[in-house]
């Protein structure tokens, strides 16, 4: 992943990274959890939630259906 990305895109990161861990843990679960019930593996998902990765599309997909929300909400 290039790391002369601009600031703007690593902010979104950032944003996304937040509102999936929040509503995990709204939802009440740990990570190791979170990543049974949605097939992804557990350090790919801490690396979504730090922002330090863009999850594919099929991730946001089972994150959202995890979740119970809409792709937007975490993406909006």
């Amino acid at each position: 992943m290039p790391r002369d990305l601009p600031e703007w895109i690593n902010d979104r990161r950032r944003d996304l990274g937040d509102r999936v861990r929040d509503l995990r843990i709204r939802a009440d679960y740990t990570q190791e959890h979170f990543a049974e019930i949605t097939g992804i593996d557990r350090r790919t998902l801490q690396r979504i939630e730090c922002g330090e990765s863009d999850p594919r599309y099929g991730h946001l997909l089972r994150i959202a259906a995890a979740l119970d929300v809409r792709v937007s909400v975490l993406v909006d």
